[in-house]
């Protein structure tokens, strides 16, 4: 009965009718069929893809059905796109590198900050730690700019010139930032080609400039591939102000939040390669809202020293026998709210003499 069932639903869903009471929108794109008609020429960074090759063709398609194929991805691609992807093509321009270099964060990222790999990639544009650090990006416990839009990207756009200035193709640079420029030229060299589409590479760098091309057609053109986002479904583009703020000790985001008259997740949302609770003592480029920078140091001020006054009179000295739950439930307080105030580790005992800061209940 329960086959049945099933069945009668999947029936009625690909007829577009109402089953059990449930009224459902009908499916309304193109088939795959219709989309496998490729526009010829097809370029990438102004390079023409081989189309009439029937393998790398067959490549390409594979890629475009396997993107189609994941609709709600692709959904996701195109709102996040509306958000970030204004701000990477004007920088893209302002370096006089080619547009199309924007899909490299989208197939890298899917445009998500926080994206990760197990190898240790992370950000919009998926760099190592040390190829990171390599074209200016700070990344340690308390800031990673791969997370952050701008930094990011000026560190990728220098590394694709510098690519290109190696291999004279920017094709060839993007597969290099995918699988390494001294692995490909080493390629290179051992097959006698230097074509990308002729090139027998690592799976992942053979797949990678297709999986970009896809997302560029789609992007080109969503309606064609049976995504008609109106305007409003789109995500609005970032709108913000940057100010330089000093902190001359660690300081809370709240106390940031708080003169930018916002919450602590909008302060950390703008500025994700911010980890932690607290911005590191020195000087910080930072984005706020739009119109929040007008009188913002004067409450910044004002905020951070009425901080600094409740903190007097709050130091808690370690003694023996002690340890943080205890510490915790004796002041009527979270344990993680005691880590999180004085930047504990967990793994790390705490010892006879330390002095904690204790915002008591009690």
């Amino acid at each position: 009965m329960r086959c049945v069932n099933i069945a009668v639903f999947l029936a009625g869903l690909l007829m577009g009718g109402t089953v059990y009471g449930a009224n459902l929108q009908p499916a309304d794109f193109p088939s795959l069929i219709s989309s496998l008609r490729i526009p010829t020429p097809l370029t990438f960074c102004g390079e023409r893809v081989m189309l009439e090759n029937q393998e790398v063709r067959a490549r390409m398609e594979k890629e475009l059905l396997l993107s189609l194929w994941n609709r709600p991805q692709v959904i996701l691609w195109l709102k996040r796109g509306s958000k970030y992807l204004p701000l990477m093509e004007k920088m893209l321009k302002e370096n006089n590198v080619p547009d199309d270099l924007k899909f490299v964060a989208i197939v890298e990222s899917a445009l998500r900050p926080h994206a990760g790999s197990r190898k240790g990639a992370i950000g919009f544009w998926q760099f190592m730690p040390q190829t990171g650090r390599r074209y200016g990006l700070t990344i340690n416990s308390r800031i990673d700019q791969r997370r952050n839009v701008f930094a990011s990207t000026e560190a990728a756009i220098q590394y694709f010139k510098e690519l290109y200035e190696i291999f004279g193709s920017w094709t060839l640079a993007v597969a290099a930032f995918n699988m390494g420029e001294e692995g490909l030229m080493a390629e290179i060299l051992e097959q006698g080609t230097n074509n990308y589409y002729l090139l027998y590479l690592p799976l992942e760098t053979q797949r990678f400039i297709f999986r970009i091309l896809s997302v560029k057609l789609i992007f080109l053109d969503p309606a064609k591939y049976g995504f008609g986002l109106s305007k409003e479904d789109y995500y609005p583009p970032m709108e913000f102000e940057r100010i330089q703020i000093e902190c001359v000790r660690e300081t809370p985001i709240r106390i940031i939040a708080q003169a930018a008259k916002t919450h602590f997740k909008v302060i950390k949302d703008l500025n994700p390669e911010i980890r932690g609770h607290y911005v590191s003592k020195g000087s910080h480029k930072m984005i706020i809202p739009k119109g929040a920078s007008r009188g913002f140091h004067e409450r910044y001020e004002r905020y951070l020293k009425r901080f600094l006054n409740a903190q007097k009179g709050r130091i808690y000295t370690v003694k023996r026998g002690d340890n943080l739950s205890l510490i915790a439930k004796r002041f009527g307080i979270p344990l993680q709210t005691l880590v999180i105030q004085n930047r504990l580790d967990l793994s790390r005992p705490i010892h006879p003499g330390d002095r904690l800061i204790i915002f008591s209940k009690k």
